[in-house]
């Protein structure tokens, strides 16, 4: 429009401004004009530049005779007086030529903290032989139009940021295009990093029939430089390529394109019509195509429409790229982690199990941990642990602290407390990780038992114990402060230590917070129901009832990892009765993983021979 005080800043919206079908007007609170959109020029009969700044009711508003109407009794000016909306249809305006203009009009305050600061007055063409009905049809037909295009956009912006999943992100968008700008849509993606790879259909969406849009996803033959098809060309040239009904046929390089093949696929199955290819990309990348197309003989895609399809492909190309960004990190993370789940040992007759499961939601990997290994002094130690965050830092932290904590249980065959009291120090003198939970345990006992636990809780939640008969209960002694803040602090806190003997053929469970913290319950609530599912579980094999717990628990929230300790029935394993030696699949090597380990709902088992 050209309009010096122009309040829309975005090219979109002031496209939609100037192509919605009917007369507007924005006043400021002396109502004078501010904003008008050709459509109100032509009207009117006045250029944009004579309405801007002018008095709307000196300069428009007449009586049906055509005199002047007295400003106290401006029913479009009271919008400014009562700040609510106001409409009528018995208002006449004075167009440039000297004729009067009978118009149906609505009029809206522009509301700023206590008061209106102007209006926006929407009019139409109002003649007398003209149905009253009809007009206002055609009134509230415009104030849709315009309605329905902001929200289409504040529904994709929305539905963009729903989930890290690309492909069911663009598939819940085609279906968000159609059929509000089509009867199909299609999004067609770029490979990662190598134009030179097959580009992927992920997203297809008819009115027509759900199976035939779906038989039409997977790969397409590559993006080739001399490819002059519809589809290659905006993507080379970042600029969208509208396409009249019956054009589909005459691409460039008609058949001997294999995209421009595989792009006419489109129209032969969905429909032949008036469609627009719009590139997605960003300052940094093109990811890929939108294809929306109207099948039959309707009319080709208006400036404001092919506008608004360039903008939502754009914000569909920055989720893309910020996904791959994510999944990328994500894959560093996991693997880190992978290669950080330790093999569990195998030691006189005591069962292990284990499980890591990260955030089924968020996809992210996090600072959770288990460990298990024997010490010098022939004591098996257990760890459960959780240092803070979700991203890759957080899993490079967890990798630190783990193995402070081994070398110093390795290095001091020391009570527990006096372990977490060295790892707090050895943490905040000597590294940048951030504050951490974990407990720390020491099993010890002789061939056949009885077996004692020597252990101590660093702000972690407590140890579950479940004896055979399905009783279950919480371990809440030895609670301390929270790793990386006494030393830090200065606080000269200490951790104490507790002590209790297993009951023979119970089960330990060690688990870190994601298992029992939901947002839409307390922890206490979460804690029982850990309580009850492993009480009603506990006559299942070991892997099978950890197995069971996520099940029934669905954690999805957090990341969230498991170590659990099956004890022998009294006296088994002493005398003769000699259990296999120790040994243990190392992840890192090993292509099953830690035995007894999960990673993203995969179990894996220890399925080696004794020595």
């Amino acid at each position: 429009m050209g309009e010096r005080g122009w309040p829309l800043e975005t090219g979109l919206l002031r496209a939609v401004f100037d192509s919605v079908g009917a007369g507007m007007i924005v006043v400021d609170s002396d109502g004078r004009v501010t904003a008008s959109n050709p459509y109100s020029q032509r009207l009117v009969d006045r250029p944009g530049g004579q309405l801007l700044g002018a008095d709307v009711h000196d300069l428009l508003h007449r009586d049906a005779e055509g005199h002047e109407v007295p400003r106290q009794g401006c029913p479009i000016l009271e919008v400014l007086e009562r700040g609510r909306p106001v409409e009528g249809s018995d208002e006449f305006y004075l167009r440039g030529d000297g004729t009067l203009l009978p118009i149906i009009w609505a009029a809206t305050p522009l509301q700023h903290g206590h008061g209106p600061e102007g209006a926006v007055i929407v009019f139409h063409d109002f003649k007398k032989h003209r149905d009253a009905s009809e007009q206002t049809a055609a009134h509230l037909a415009a104030l849709e139009e315009l309605t329905a295009r902001l929200s289409l956009v504040a529904e994709v912006s929305v539905l963009l940021i729903s989930s890290p999943q690309t492909a069911e992100v663009l598939g819940r968008l085609v279906r968000l295009l159609v059929p509000d700008l089509g009867d199909w849509a299609v999004i067609d993606l770029l490979p990662e990093g190598d134009r030179e790879k097959e580009i992927q259909r992920v997203a297809v969406h008819s009115s027509g029939g759900h199976e035939t849009a779906e038989a039409l996803k997977g790969p397409l033959p590559p993006l080739s430089p001399s490819s002059r098809s519809a589809l290659a060309r905006a993507l080379n040239s970042l600029r969208p390529v509208l396409l009249d009904a019956g054009t589909q046929a005459d691409e460039p390089d008609g058949p001997d394109d294999p995209l421009a093949r595989a792009h006419r696929r489109l129209f032969e199955r969905l429909g032949e019509g008036a469609a627009v290819v719009v590139p997605m990309y960003t300052g940094r990348g093109v990811y890929g195509a939108l294809t929306v197309a109207r099948t039959g003989r309707t009319a080709a895609y208006t400036d404001a429409e092919v506008l608004v399809l360039s903008d939502i492909a754009r914000r569909a190309a920055l989720v893309v790229k910020n996904n791959w960004l994510f999944e990328r990190q994500r894959d560093m993370a996991e693997t880190l982690q992978r290669q950080l789940l330790t093999p569990l040992p195998q030691v006189d007759h005591l069962e292990f199990a284990a499980r890591y499961q990260p955030a089924q939601q968020t996809s992210e990997v996090g600072g959770d941990w288990y460990d298990a290994f024997l010490l010098p002094d022939g004591v098996t130690g257990m760890v459960i642990g959780d240092v803070v965050g979700h991203d890759l830092k957080a899993a490079a932290h967890m990798a630190e602290v783990r193995n402070m904590l081994r070398a110093l249980a390795w290095d001091h065959q020391e009570p527990p407390s006096v372990i977490m009291q060295r790892l707090d120090e050895v943490m905040t003198n000597t590294s940048d990780a951030p504050m951490a939970t974990a407990v720390f345990a020491r099993l010890n006992g002789p061939d056949g038992g009885p077996w004692d636990l020597h252990w101590v809780n660093a702000g972690h939640p407590p140890p579950l114990v479940i004896t055979a008969d399905g009783r279950a209960r919480y371990l809440e002694a030895g609670h301390g402060p929270l790793l990386g803040m006494s030393s830090a602090l200065h606080l000269g806190l200490t951790w104490p230590d507790a002590l209790e003997e297993l009951p023979a053929r119970s089960t330990l469970l060690l688990y870190t917070d994601g298992l029992v913290e939901h947002r839409d319950e307390h922890l206490g609530e979460g804690l029982d129901r850990l309580r009850r599912h492993a009480a009603d579980l506990v006559g299942l094999g070991l892997e099978d009832f950890l197995d069971a717990l996520l099940s029934r628990m669905d954690p999805g929230g957090d990341d969230v990892a498991l170590l659990a300790l099956r004890l022998p029935a009294a006296g088994e394993g002493a005398g003769g009765d000699r259990a296999p030696a120790q040994h243990a699949h190392n992840p890192a090597t090993d292509e099953r993983g830690a035995p007894g380990s999960r990673v993203e709902g995969t179990p894996v088992r220890d399925t080696s021979e004794a020595e």
